[in-house]
């Protein structure tokens, strides 16, 4: 049988030399399509609420809502066409009023008092199309929707999650702005208070993402060799630099890559919570498999080396779900039969307007409800919010709180 000729040095050269101008070319065409989509000037908002959506937000009847507005007490609600609306700003305004007179257990500000601990959610999965991203930045929004101070921390260098909320990697994210300027292992490390970024809804932080996370993938093997008596174990590095805001936030939600490496095993180490998507076919099951089995290994690992793995809670949320699908349906039965409680009881259901919204860089939180069918949003919101109002009962738990 003839051999295959070995490629040459030559081909060699010029499909590296291919790979890199394609990889030029669509950077360079990827950062001009978001020039001219969301310019250097521009800053991006978050749409104005109902009063029915206000109030709901707040905890309170429509009716208070009204009389408060009514009062002028402290709030600048927008008028359109006789229709009041109002702001995320507005709505924050109103809760910290409310919350100053409140009477009894009555709470409006739901912050973090003395013996609640701060909540860490990592949400991982290493297989990518299950919902992790979405997850994360819906689940972030909801909770400082709701009135939770909450840092949203993008740990995979593709930056979705960044993307979503208005930081664009390729243009607005410089050298030692990611969490890898907190958590290196030189001289250039940095407070993580001057990487954190405001964002367009006030309770909400973010601290974004780009390519050089990587950097801490490669340079962890070289710092564990080098290692000295007291050096601070790869594993420790997050929690490490999360403690230097903690009193800043009442949940941080972790975004991890689609690998199990360094950076996803620190997010762990640092978590008081873990959520794991999965989407319910055989093949990302299959995978999920492989993952948790990996996951548990290298946990053992960790832990022998003196890390620390105490959960308050660890669920799987299933993800692009389809109720008439009856495959879905048995996959979901099947996972339950194995993981019982462990599996939140309500789905992230597949939908266009969750597809749709993301064209332009937008939760289903930020479009506006006309530009759907209100069937079709209504739907998808109303199964974001049972998702997210699931974990918002866990985290309430988890400090003691009733759900």
């Amino acid at each position: 049988m003839a051999r295959k000729p070995a490629i040459s040095a030559s081909k060699a050269t010029e499909l590296r030399t291919l790979i890199q101008r394609h990889a030029n070319n669509l950077s360079q065409q990827l950062q001009a399509h978001q020039r001219n989509n969301f310019p250097p000037s521009a800053e991006k908002t978050i749409r104005l609420f109902s009063p029915a959506e206000a109030a709901k937000l707040i905890g309170i009847h429509e009716g208070y809502l009204r009389q408060v507005a009514a009062e002028g007490r402290g709030v600048a609600t927008t008028v359109t066409n006789g229709r009041r609306s109002y702001s995320v700003e507005d709505i924050q305004n109103i809760r910290r009023i409310l919350d100053q007179s409140a009477r009894g257990d009555r709470r409006y500000l739901p912050h973090r008092v003395d013996g609640e601990h701060l909540q860490i959610i990592t949400v991982m999965n290493f297989k990518g199309g299950s919902g992790k991203t979405t997850t994360s930045a819906h689940l972030a929004q909801y909770l400082a929707l709701h009135g939770y101070r909450v840092l949203a921390i993008d740990l995979d260098p593709q930056a979705s999650l960044s993307a979503l909320f208005g930081s664009q990697p390729e243009l607005d994210v410089g050298p030692n702005e990611t969490l890898y300027g907190a958590i290196r292992y030189d001289e250039h490390r940095r407070s993580i208070s001057e990487i954190v970024r405001g964002t367009y809804i006030p309770n909400l932080h973010l601290i974004p993402a780009h390519l050089e996370l990587m950097e801490f993938e490669h340079e962890t093997p070289r710092a564990l060799m080098q290692r000295a008596p007291g050096d601070l174990m790869f594993f420790g590095r997050i929690a490490q630099a999360i403690a230097e805001a903690q009193n800043l936030y009442d949940i941080v939600v972790i975004d991890c890559p689609p690998q199990l490496g360094y950076l996803t095993l620190s997010a762990l180490s640092a978590a008081t919570a873990v959520l794991i998507t999965v989407h319910p076919q055989m093949l990302d099951v299959l995978s999920m498999a492989q993952f948790l089995t990996m996951t548990g290994d290298l946990l053992e690992v960790v832990a022998d080396a003196g890390g620390t793995t105490n959960y308050d809670w660890m669920n799987y949320l299933v993800t692009r779900f389809e109720p008439s699908d009856g495959p879905q349906n048995q996959m979901v039965a099947f996972l339950r039969s194995i993981f019982g409680e462990h599996v939140l009881i309500h789905p992230m259901l597949k939908s266009t307007a969750i597809s749709d919204a993301s064209i332009t860089n937008q939760t289903l939180y930020e479009v506006e409800r006309q530009q759907f069918t209100r069937s079709t949003y209504d739907r998808a919101v109303e199964s974001m919010n049972q998702v997210n109002g699931e974990i918002e009962g866990l985290i309430r738990r988890a400090w003691g709180r009733t759900a």
